[in-house]
């Protein structure tokens, strides 16, 4: 069958067997269900705009173009977080962390959703809402499917622990929080005493980093965690990075798969709304890519959408980035650049030509 822009002619092979097994391919991918889960979190920064960012994300209309690639979408809404009264400054570090209390308790909530959302439909979609939002959703995740591996795609590393965090904020702790080799630099935090590591350095990659403080970059090497740079990325293409990344994390294809997408890998021109851009990221051709790379080994079971952040830039450039975000998240679940047919497209039987 055709690949990518590629074009092929199989010997022996007609047309309509071409056809027909290329459709019972695509359907058997695109058949199933997944829940929505809005976790519109904004304590994990300081930009308020992002606890709009999950409804924001919803008005690009993904939900209907995954119901037409016949999955059944069940949309849990959004969860209501409490902002604590009393949330003071905590952390041995240099640097306090900021809204502790408020991050943990909003997390809590996050992961048993996301666990609930994957009991009853096999696959979960997570808008954010900031970043934070991922110590939630991958502890879920891993308290439904044992041993599942992250992609994290961000301009930024968010490995930061409570010692070398050089703004407070928890959206830039996320993996640290999730990784045992960085568990003992995190003390127990007011608000994450339910929280515990679920995943290991070598289960883990990167995509897009092109802001990393010291301390992450430090800990990137350290454990010897696979990451590709934007640099990485210009030099020998998305394809191989995700090959090449799929090889390292998941070499059997046997383990679910958790993308966890900061809108903000993409370069500003693709997505300007959202709270902490940088120049020189990737194009929204190659996140697509990743997202229909990752949807054909059958295994992506969760993707987070972070990040977003409607408050920021005018009407375009929110339906810009809240139309970015929709179509990475379609791509995760089927759809393709090249184009899709419904789920229930009957082709023309040549009969009706009348010949």
């Amino acid at each position: 069958m055709p690949s990518g822009g590629d074009t092929c002619s199989a010997a022996g092979v007609t047309c309509d067997q071409q056809y027909k097994e290329g459709a019972e391919h695509h359907l058997s991918k695109r058949s199933g269900a997944v829940g929505v889960v809005g976790a519109p979190l904004c304590y994990g920064q300081d930009k308020p705009g992002t606890k709009r960012g999950a409804d924001a994300i919803r008005s690009s209309g993904f939900m209907e173009g995954l119901r037409n690639l016949g999955l059944k979408v069940t949309d849990y809404g959004n969860l209501n977080f409490i902002e604590f009264q009393r949330d003071p400054l905590c952390g041995a570090g240099e640097v306090q962390v900021l809204h502790s209390r408020a991050v943990g308790d909003a997390t809590k909530k996050i992961s048993a959703a996301v666990k609930r959302a994957l009991q009853d439909n096999g696959a979960c979609v997570n808008l954010g809402g900031d970043h934070s939002m991922t110590i939630g959703t991958f502890h879920g995740h891993a308290q439904m499917h044992h041993d599942p591996c992250l992609i994290w795609v961000d301009a930024h590393a968010d490995l930061n622990t409570t010692l070398t965090t050089t703004s407070g904020h928890i959206h830039g702790m996320p993996v640290a929080f999730a990784l045992e080799e960085t568990e003992r630099c995190i003390e127990t935090l007011p608000g994450f005493e339910w929280c515990h590591s679920s995943i290991s350095a070598k289960d883990i990659a990167y995509i897009g980093l092109r802001d990393v403080d010291p301390g992450e970059k430090y800990i990137l090497d350290k454990y010897g965690i696979c990451y590709f740079d934007m640099h990485s990325i210009e030099r020998i293409g998305i394809g191989e990075v995700v090959e090449k990344i799929l090889n390292t994390i998941n070499p059997h294809r046997d383990r679910h798969i958790h993308l966890s997408f900061d809108i903000d890998a993409l370069d500003p021109l693709e997505a300007p709304c959202t709270g902490t851009p940088v120049r020189g990221g990737l194009k929204l051709r190659e996140a697509l890519y990743i997202g229909e790379e990752l949807h054909k080994t059958g295994l992506l079971t969760c993707v987070d959408m972070a990040e977003v952040n409607p408050d920021l830039g005018n009407e375009e450039d929110q339906k810009k980035t809240s139309e970015a975000a929709g179509a990475i998240i379609e791509s995760c679940f089927g759809r393709e650049v090249s184009g899709n047919f419904p789920i229930n497209y009957k082709f023309p039987a040549p009969e009706l030509l009348k010949l």
